[in-house]
C-alpha cells in the first residue's frame, strides 16, 4: 500500500472514529492503519493539521522532515456519510 493510499485510509477511519466514539469497529481499524504508517512507512508523527472549504491537510513526520498531504474534503469524509447513511449502523 503506497504511503498516500495509506494515510487516506487512515484519515477516513480517522473521520469515523471521531464521530462515532464508541464504534469499536472504527476504532480498531484506526489502530490496523497507524500501525501501517508507522511500521511500513516509517512515519513518527501525523495528524489532521487543517480544514478548509475544499481540503484537509494532514501533516505527518518521515525521515526527520516534516510533510503535508492534502486531501479532498469530500471523498475523506465519504466513508462516514455511508456508513451513517446505513440504517443497520445508525
Amino acid at each position: 500500500m503506497t504511503l498516500q493510499d495509506a494515510l487516506f485510509n487512515w484519515l477516513q477511519i480517522k473521520i469515523v472514529s471521531d464521530a462515532r466514539p464508541d464504534d469499536f469497529a472504527a476504532k480498531e481499524t484506526l489502530d490496523f492503519f497507524e500501525l501501517i504508517l508507522t511500521e511500513d512507512h516509517q512515519l513518527t508523527s501525523f495528524r489532521i493539521a487543517a480544514e478548509d472549504a475544499t481540503m484537509i491537510h494532514v501533516q505527518y513526520e518521515a525521515g526527520g522532515k516534516s510533510k503535508k498531504q492534502l486531501f479532498d474534503l469530500e471523498s475523506s469524509r465519504q466513508l462516514l456519510a455511508d456508513i451513517e447513511s446505513n440504517p443497520k449502523y445508525a
